[in-house]
């Protein structure tokens, strides 16, 4: 059998215990499938005494993981650190830098910094893997880059983020209210650190701008992500899409469109009946839409220390074979520099407003979306104690210019109680 395939890990949170777990349960079973035994010669964190319920004393202790990377006794260098600078960064360039392969966890560096640590990582030879970043023990990197390489992919869409998904889902499901089912989120462990990056939707952003690059050949570009995140979202909300038919995710969306390429993530409705509309709790779904293969659909946990640390393994054990794929499934340099959509492409809007309770206020709302060019598929009008109407309206497709000017324009209708609530309905 072949040499030992000898890994450094930086950073022993949640994932990399998990990923010592796995190596030292499956010795075996690794070596078998890799053709040569996998083995961690070193390790790095930010405190070396503390417990983390594995024994840690077989293996070389760095303080910096600088040093962990650049170590002789390392091939793989697998980072676990998190965060899009500081120690993740440098070591990661260390290690490139030292001839050493990368598996990395770590969706923000990689979302910030991926086209350059890509085209560092190429030109020096090297391997920079990373499907634990995205949807957690999904293979959705490799069902892109390997599986689906000979599709040419026309939409990817899924609920990237389970907190997210866990929120929303328990509002629907136990009536809660926005706050309280964010509290119950935050007392199980699910929020990160900064709240934001869950509920804001910039975690799942990150994840779909690796997607976007690898389905789209297109250069990496955070930044081109159209974001909204969750907190406005009421149990109102979620009750009312419900009776139309509807649940309401916190979706991101790629695809290239005649204006560009278009990638957003924000709440939308999605019917009940869809996959994306079942799926509950803080399991992820990655759909994926391709020329030959048609519609795809991944489902799995996004997150925990058993999936992603499964999912590192995975990265680990391609290099362990000498599988060696592009950063993101092509040269880095031939990545295109696709300029983001000039506008959404056109879509079915849901509507929620509160109109005074007096003649003609209905006619004053559809003048107003008509003049817009917007026309109305469905309303629906609820009774009410007080002296204000809760109306519903889902619009046929129009473009999201159009709406901006008729939500502009209802204010002065002088019916209109309070902003109204728009929400894209995505097609699924």
């Amino acid at each position: 059998m072949s040499d030992p395939l000898r890994l450094g890990i930086a950073g022993l949170g949640t994932v990399g215990v998990g990923v010592v777990k796995i190596v030292e349960r499956q010795a075996e079973l690794l070596a078998r499938r890799c053709g040569r035994p996998i083995k961690i010669t070193a390790v790095s964190a930010r405190a070396k005494g503390k417990d983390r319920g594995v024994d840690l004393s077989p293996y070389a202790w760095e303080d910096d993981p600088v040093a962990l990377a650049r170590r002789p006794d390392v091939d793989v260098f697998v980072e676990l650190m998190g965060g899009a600078d500081g120690p993740a960064r440098a070591a990661t360039l260390a290690a490139i830098a030292a001839g050493k392969d990368v598996v990395t966890a770590n969706k923000a560096m990689l979302a910030i910094h991926g086209q350059s640590l890509a085209e560092t990582a190429e030109a020096a030879g090297r391997v920079l893997r990373f499907e634990a970043a995205v949807a957690g023990g999904i293979p959705v990197i490799k069902a892109l880059t390997e599986g689906l390489a000979g599709n040419a992919i026309s939409r990817v869409m899924g609920v990237m983020n389970g907190t997210c998904n866990y929120i929303l889902t328990r509002m629907d499901s136990a009536g809660l209210s926005y706050d309280d089912a964010f509290a119950e989120a935050d007392g199980l462990g699910y929020l990160e650190a900064d709240p934001q990056l869950d509920v804001g939707g910039i975690d799942a952003a990150h994840k779909l701008t690796l997607l976007a690059a690898i389905a789209f050949g297109a250069r990496v570009d955070f930044n081109a992500v159209a974001l909204e995140g969750i907190g406005s979202i009421t149990i109102e909300d979620i009750r009312r899409a419900g009776d139309m038919g509807y649940k309401i995710k916190l979706l991101g969306v790629a695809q290239r469109t005649g204006r560009g390429l278009e990638a957003r993530m924000s709440p939308c409705l999605v019917p009940s009946t869809s996959p994306l509309g079942q799926l509950e709790g803080g399991t992820n779904m990655v759909v994926i839409e391709g020329d030959s293969v048609g519609q795809i659909v991944l489902r799995g946990p996004g997150a925990g220390e058993g999936p992603t640390a499964s999912a590192v393994m995975s990265d680990v054990c391609d290099i362990a074979r000498g599988i060696r794929v592009a950063v993101f499934g092509q040269p880095a340099h031939t990545l295109d520099s696709a300029p983001p959509a000039s506008a959404a492409s056109p879509a079915c809007y849901y509507l929620r407003m509160e109109l005074a309770d007096k003649p003609g206020a209905l006619a004053k709302v559809a003048t107003v979306l008509g003049e817009a060019g917007i026309s109305i598929d469905r309303m629906r009008q609820y009774d009410h104690p007080g002296d204000n109407a809760p109306v519903l309206i889902v619009t046929h497709k129009s473009a999201r210019a159009n709406l901006d000017t008729a939500l502009a324009a209802l204010p002065g209708t002088g019916v209109v109680m309070g902003a109204p609530v728009a929400l894209r309905i995505e097609d699924v």
